[in-house]
């Protein structure tokens, strides 16, 4: 069951669920980029937001990549040095679960919740801890020297993108203002959403073939890929960036 209405600790107002938020925001729990509903403060003039997930957070949680951790609920990172994400390899800059180990984890309260498996168009996704591939965007198998960071890949093995670098290139086209409101939905320029996808030179060179028609398959399912990530990433309304999905398959 959802709540409607609900308070919580770090807002002094209620907060009303918001099913139909269409304009990006920041959300004031852990500080990430939003697209997806969420719950925002009664007065509009506050321009107080939660995402589901921080606003709904748990004291503690599990994650199945980390088996022996108990995550523990922070409002923001214990100690003084500077944390990131174990999942997205992005700053923790509010809101985070940290596992109770000596050397600990970190999470994000939407990373916490990343779907493992994520399917459209005949394409299947799984969220992975550890990849063989190395991501189409970043060209290589690491967020950072030293972050790994959590990847989906397709389940044949040729498409693979890093969470932390959809997360990057959808916030460069936000701080850009490349994202507009069309009716309900947040659009992206197909000009933009190409720059987020390997170019088709590149894809000749990393798919199966070299042929002209096998490439730009392989170029256009790359985007698909992208697509179903960014949904899964920021929540269904943004499924509106990237909905010229068809136009992807006219190359």
């Amino acid at each position: 069951m959802k709540y409607t209405v609900i308070e919580h600790f770090s807002h002094p107002h209620l907060l009303l669920w918001n099913s139909a938020e269409t304009v990006p925001y920041q959300c004031d729990g852990c500080k990430e980029l939003g697209f997806k509903a969420c719950y925002r403060c009664e007065y509009v003039d506050c321009d107080f937001h939660l995402h589901e997930e921080c606003a709904t957070a748990s004291s503690s949680t599990f994650h199945t990549f980390f088996k022996k951790c108990d995550f523990k609920f922070n409002e923001k990172a214990p100690g003084e040095c500077p944390r990131y994400c174990d999942a997205c390899g992005k700053d923790v800059l509010g809101f985070v679960y940290q596992c109770t180990h000596k050397k600990a984890y970190d999470l994000h309260p939407c990373c916490v919740k990343l779907q493992h498996t994520i399917k459209g168009d005949g394409i299947e996704l799984k969220l992975s801890k550890k990849v063989s591939s190395k991501c189409l965007k970043c060209q290589s198998k690491e967020v950072s020297k030293g972050i790994k960071g959590w990847s989906y890949v397709s389940t044949c093995g040729q498409y693979c993108y890093h969470v932390a670098c959809v997360k990057d290139m959808v916030l460069e086209n936000w701080k850009n203002g490349n994202f507009v409101q069309q009716s309900d939905a947040i659009e992206l320029s197909s000009l933009e959403m190409q720059s987020m996808v390997p170019s088709q030179e590149l894809v000749m060179q990393c798919g199966e073939s070299s042929s002209r028609r096998k490439g730009s398959r392989y170029w256009s399912v790359a985007k698909l890929v992208l697509q179903l990530i960014i949904s899964a990433i920021f929540g269904d309304p943004t499924y509106g960036v990237v909905a010229f999905v068809e136009s992807l398959f006219s190359n």
